[in-house]
């Protein structure tokens, strides 16, 4: 047998060890990509050289970033025969990414409108509705977390999978693994918790006062960076690993040891047991192979 039962932890952790190069390069490449950001917004714009410079620098880092997120993405799915060049499958990651950018531009408006639609869901209220449970405050939380849940576990959830199939395969997706992926409560729960790990929990960092000397208010500053900046990479990395085990898993899991990759597939056409193999299946779902 060329192919082993895995569950579904072990084969994510099999694909991290095979990935090590690109998982490593998220860490150190991201940072520089951050960091030559940082430096773009301080070029100064006083010759013709400096503008061109201005406007190319950002071109070149999101195609940077294109390239790490792409070369990332293929080889934690780890499919060379179907595969298309690299080139396209940034080019078509690019298109994720406008998608991302044209969400949040929307999100970005209803965050700027809540105050004013919790003042008219309040004004619409019982009196006292309005003094108990509809408050201004109570409606403009409800609405600031509605629109948290949109912009950190609904769009990363429905583009993430997409956009790992576009680097590996292109325009010709697996529309239908992609569906079920998306149906898959293990994937909204890996997402859940990384928008808690990565967002929400850095986000209280830097709520607390500061105190004790300067020396110490900087190096508490750098740690948290710091570690919001591990917590980000670490829980980017998983998720675009846990994408790619989901999406080369077949639906008809098998029970044994929680593995749903491998199906039971009979030998000689014997009954189902003794004479029973387990046989890796094809996109579609058939046995490719016929009977062993």
């Amino acid at each position: 047998m060329s192919e082993v039962a895995t569950n579904p932890l072990t084969d994510l952790f099999r694909r991290l060890r095979s990935s090590f190069s690109w998982v490593a390069a998220q860490f150190w490449a991201t940072l520089l990509l951050v960091l030559a950001g940082a430096a773009w917004t301080r070029l100064p714009d006083r010759y013709t050289w400096q503008v061109v410079l201005s406007l190319l620098v950002p071109l070149m880092l999101l195609a940077a970033a294109l390239l790490l997120q792409a070369g990332t993405m293929r080889k934690l799915l780890h499919d060379e025969k179907r595969r298309v060049q690299l080139s396209l499958g940034v080019l078509t990651l690019l298109v994720w990414v406008a998608v991302v950018w044209a969400v949040w531009a929307l999100l970005d408006w209803c965050d700027n409108q809540i105050p004013v639609w919790a003042g008219y869901l309040n004004s619409r209220a019982s009196t006292h509705l309005r003094a108990t449970l509809f408050t201004y405050d109570h409606i403009q939380s409800w609405l600031t977390l509605v629109e948290w849940i949109f912009r950190w576990i609904a769009v990363p959830a429905k583009v993430i999978p997409w956009a790992t199939a576009s680097a590996q395969w292109g325009w010709r997706l697996p529309i239908r693994k992609i569906m079920r992926l998306l149906f898959n409560w293990r994937w909204w729960l890996a997402v859940i918790a990384a928008a808690l790990l990565a967002v929400e929990w850095p986000s209280h960092f830097f709520t607390g006062e500061p105190h004790g000397t300067v020396s110490h208010q900087v190096w508490a500053v750098i740690l948290k960076l710091a570690g919001s900046y591990l917590l980000a990479i670490v829980c980017w990395v998983l998720l675009l690993a846990w994408c790619a085990v989901l999406l080369s898993r077949d639906p008809a899991a098998a029970k044994k040891h929680g593995d749903d990759s491998l199906v039971p597939t009979p030998v000689g056409g014997g009954p189902l047991g003794k004479g029973s193999v387990r046989l890796p299946l094809t996109e579609g779902g058939d046995d490719s192979s016929g009977n062993a």
